[in-house]
């Protein structure tokens, strides 16, 4: 058995679950975490200005599957949970 971990939007949680439970696989771990990628935070706008979000909120999801569906789960989470 192999766990395969990934770190994924909130608004994409859904779907990656969905495409999960098409092939059987219902148990799943999902923890709130922080942390950003090729965008490097956000620059937002506030009451005092301008100010930089570094971390972003993301979702890390976690299942255990068999080794021989470790291509698949991977595929259908990538999927499922792509934002471009």
């Amino acid at each position: 058995m192999k766990k395969v971990e990934a770190i994924i939007r909130e608004e994409k949680l859904k779907a990656a679950i969905a495409g999960l439970e098409e092939h059987g696989y219902f148990g799943l771990t999902v923890t709130e975490v922080s942390g950003r990628g090729r965008q490097k935070g956000l620059t937002l706008q506030g009451r005092s200005g301008q100010y930089q979000v570094d971390l972003l909120p993301k979702i890390k999801l976690e299942v255990v599957v068999m080794d021989g569906d470790v291509p698949l789960i991977v595929n259908t989470i990538a999927r499922s949970a792509r934002t471009g």
